[in-house]
């Protein structure tokens, strides 16, 4: 009884939607626009004007260029600049003092931007005069403008990878573009290494950097959990989490020894 009222109630849907589609579909035949004549498309150039001269094309052409710059700000933030230092040792700082929701991650994203700001602030600014400006004022093309940035931010990061001394990072990936294997007694420059080298080179450096940075970190703090788990075990208070105990006192001592300034000043002159 039950599968025949179900098929029955969904023949009497079905009816009802085969009615209302045959009494709209002559109103809808009247009213929807048939176009048998090509030319009766809409002319999108009436709507939007067209360049009439060289200033125009050149307005819609920069206009175009700094939509697509946007688009790719974010990976260009994330992969060039030294956010992901930044973002991954506040992230493990966190961890370690045992609060993995405190600050909050808007909190540590934001403070990782204002950090790459500053610490990026004189490689755009060279970027801004050798190469944004010059452009906008016509002195040169869109290719000359993009190889001076790459340059800035080629050397930025090369920097980085030869203060760590993370040379192989980017013998790896050299090797892997140019298929063959390169001597570690050659001196690679960073005109001769490309963009495409550069980039997962300078990541994998950084993440190197900033692991180890967050196990020096992270050192301290261990030492004082595993100094409450061992006086709690030989109280034999084991059924006491030793983080509620150690919490506190790591609270304490981060505060104490002002460790925001510190990890702050630590990663500000790791990019030194």
């Amino acid at each position: 009884m039950t599968t025949g009222h179900g098929c029955l109630r969904r023949g009497c849907w079905l009816a009802a939607a085969l009615v209302l589609i045959g009494c709209c579909a002559p109103a809808l035949a009247q009213s929807a626009p048939v176009f048998d004549n090509p030319a009766a498309i809409p002319d999108l150039g009436k709507l939007v004007p067209t360049a009439t001269d060289s200033k125009g094309v050149t307005s819609s052409l920069q206009i175009l260029v700094l939509l697509t710059v946007l688009t790719l700000v974010p990976s260009i933030l994330v992969m060039m600049t030294s956010f992901p230092r930044v973002v991954i040792v506040l992230a493990l700082l966190r961890q370690a003092v045992g609060t993995p929701q405190l600050p909050p991650g808007q909190i540590l994203i934001g403070m990782s931007l204002f950090i790459t700001m500053l610490v990026m602030a004189p490689t755009w600014q060279r970027i801004h005069v050798d190469a944004v400006t010059p452009y906008f004022d016509g002195q040169m093309g869109q290719r000359e403008a993009f190889d001076i940035t790459a340059g800035h931010l080629k050397d930025f990061m090369y920097r980085q990878i030869e203060q760590a001394d993370n040379h192989e990072d980017i013998y790896l990936f050299l090797e892997y573009a140019e298929q063959r294997e390169i001597p570690t007694d050659e001196e690679v420059s960073v005109v001769d290494v490309p963009l495409t080298v550069m980039i997962p080179a300078f990541m994998l450096s950084e993440l190197k950097t900033a692991f180890i940075m967050g196990f020096r970190i992270y050192l301290p703090f261990l030492v004082i959990d595993m100094v409450i788990a061992t006086i709690l075990l030989s109280m034999g208070m084991m059924m006491l989490p030793p983080v509620l105990i150690s919490l506190p006192f790591k609270i304490l001592l981060f505060v104490l020894a002002d460790g925001w300034h510190l990890v702050v000043q630590t990663l500000l002159y790791s990019f030194a």
